[in-house]
């Protein structure tokens, strides 16, 4: 299994989880893991394809990224929470867990590449 998938299927089967155990939050928590989740998808497969192509443009898109991330997350949440009737700390339980381990794995896969000089592609 690829980076992407794992990721993928860990965040449906966690979500599939809270819905089955507590289902009263389950919106909370699928609107909390769908936009990192996301995010993580298309930035892990932008790395990999920046990394295949040329591997110094990389930094420069990291740091685009953050910018773009930061934008797009504050109007996320700000958009969940000030439009909606859902409980705000059970979506940002959700959101910053799904946010952190993402992010994690995104570092990790980073950390792979630059080891490895891995050019396997996600799918």
């Amino acid at each position: 299994m690829k980076t992407v998938t794992r990721m993928t299927a860990g965040c449906i089967g966690s979500c599939l989880v809270v819905t089955l155990l507590a289902p009263t939050v389950a919106l909370e928590a699928w609107l909390g893991m769908i936009a990192p989740l996301v995010v993580a998808v298309v930035t892990i497969r932008q790395i990999e394809r920046i990394y295949v192509r040329a591997p110094r443009d990389l930094t420069s898109f990291m740091i685009k990224a953050f910018g773009a991330k930061m934008v797009l997350f504050g109007g996320y949440v700000t958009m969940i929470i000030g439009l909606s009737s859902l409980n705000p700390v059970q979506f940002t339980v959700s959101f910053s867990s799904y946010f952190v381990c993402l992010h994690g794995i995104e570092a990790l896969r980073l950390r792979s590449l630059f080891s490895t000089g891995s050019t396997e592609t996600v799918s």
